[in-house]
Parts: C-alpha cells; structure tokens; sequence
C-alpha cells in the first residue's frame, strides 16, 4: 500500500543532510528532466523578486520563502517526511514513530510536490516555495509539465499496490492514481444532515494516514482501508474505491500522534 500525501507550505527549515542532489532522489528517471528545469527556473525566479511575488503569491513580507528557492541547491536538506509541516502533518506526527513503525511508514508513505513530483518519505529535499497552483513564468501550469511523466508513473505504481490517495486538488491535477481509494472527510450534524469537512479536514487525513502508515495489516482494497478505520473505532461509509470518514459536527481536530476521531 502506498499512502499519497499532499506537501505543506510550511516547511521546517535547516537539515543535517548535503545538498540537493536530484539524482539521489526516487523516481529520477521518470522526474529528473521536470524536476531539473523547475528547479533552475526556481533560483532564477529568486533574482527577480517581484516576479517571484507574483508567480509564488506571497507578499514582501513572506521573502524568506524567495530566498530559501534561492538558495535552493546549496541549503542543507531532510528526508520529505520531516521536512514538510503544518496541519496534516502535525497530525501524521511522524516525530514520535518508534523505529519499527518509521520503517513501515518510510515504505508507506509518499509526497506529491510541486517542485519535485513524487517523493519518497525518506527523500533529502531543502525548504522550498512552490505551490501547485503556482504559475512560472513563460511556462505553463505545473499540471501541464507534470502529467505527462506523473500519470504514466503513477499507473505503473498502482498496477502494482494499492494507492490511498489524499491529496488536495490541486496536487491531485499533478498525476492521476487509476483506481486509487480516494478519502473524504465529512462532518454530521445532531439531525443527520452532512457537510464537508473543510477546516480540519487536513487534521483528520493525517490521522488517518498514521493509522494506515503504522498499521500492520496490508489493505488490497478499499474495503480493507475501510476496515482498519473501523477496528480503530472510526466511521467509515465505503462506495466504491471512495471512502467518507464521517465524524460528529463538534469534533475537534485530532492531537499529533492520536488517532482520528
């Protein structure tokens, strides 16, 4: 199984590993080229800052985020799994992993990037700023230069596992998953009406994709993901490949390192 994350914007900064090197990352044969030219443009973006505003949509107070993609190829790195933050991987919490269950989540757990296409957990990457709905200059949109090398990689890869896909949609634009298990995060109300989850929803599929990086089972299908939601005492509603996580209106997000609720 594996289990597909969206990146943060938010990233830790510092690392104790060299450099980039994009061909120590997975996948280079496939990515490489893509992942080669989005960089150079990225450190050549970072010399003209009011472009890089307008192409990252920050503003000037956020231009630590055009220095770091300066820096990009010479600023230490971390494996993907530590380096991106924020709600969902607060609640994925991969800090607190014993051994045992890192290495299960290292072959587990994967990232969709904008910059740098699909990642594996233990991938050394620097900070960076790119979004997917980010647009370069002179270029297309990132959905555009990755689709043709992300959709033919992620087809082979889901041939072979099964892919729990929780990606936003604009990372989910990047590559499509033929036949993934897609997950939804839904809130019901006292009278039974339903709504989606959007604040918390990231809290919730990060939960959700601690329990499934650190479980035991090997899920094959959707009805199997669906399942070890359900001994964790979750509600799950399955159709199809599509899973809806329902939770009670008032439920507040998860803690880091707790289970979903």
């Amino acid at each position: 199984m594996l289990v597909l994350l969206p990146p943060s914007e938010t990233k830790r900064d510092g690392g104790d590993g060299p450099p980039l090197d994009l061909t120590a990352l997975s996948h280079d044969a496939d990515l490489g080229p893509v992942r080669t030219e989005l960089c150079d443009e990225l450190v050549a973006l970072a010399g003209d800052r009011p472009a890089a505003r307008a192409a990252l949509g920050v503003s000037q107070r956020q231009d630590a985020e055009i220095d770091r993609n300066a820096a990009l190829r010479t600023n230490p790195t971390l494996p993907a799994l530590d380096r991106y933050t924020g709600v969902l991987y607060d609640a994925l919490d991969a800090g607190s992993f014993t051994r045992a269950t890192r290495d299960r989540a290292r072959s587990r757990l994967a990232v969709c990037s904008a910059l740098f296409g699909l990642l594996s957990a233990d991938d050394p990457v620097p900070p960076y700023r790119l979004s997917a709905g980010s647009k370069l200059p002179g270029s297309g949109t990132l959905a555009a230069r990755w689709r043709p090398v992300l959709d033919p990689l992620l087809a082979r890869i889901a041939e072979g596992e099964l892919v729990v896909d929780l990606r936003s949609g604009g990372y989910a634009a990047l590559g499509t998953v033929p036949g993934a298990v897609t997950v939804n995060v839904l809130a019901q109300r006292p009278d039974g009406s339903r709504s989606v989850v959007s604040h918390h929803n990231k809290s919730h599929k990060g939960g959700l994709a601690r329990l499934l990086a650190t479980s035991r089972a090997e899920p094959a299908d959707a009805g199997a993901v669906a399942r070890i939601a359900r001994r964790a005492g979750h509600l799950v509603e399955r159709d199809g490949n599509h899973l809806d996580l329902v939770i009670p209106a008032c439920a507040r997000p998860p803690e880091p390192g707790t289970r979903p609720l």
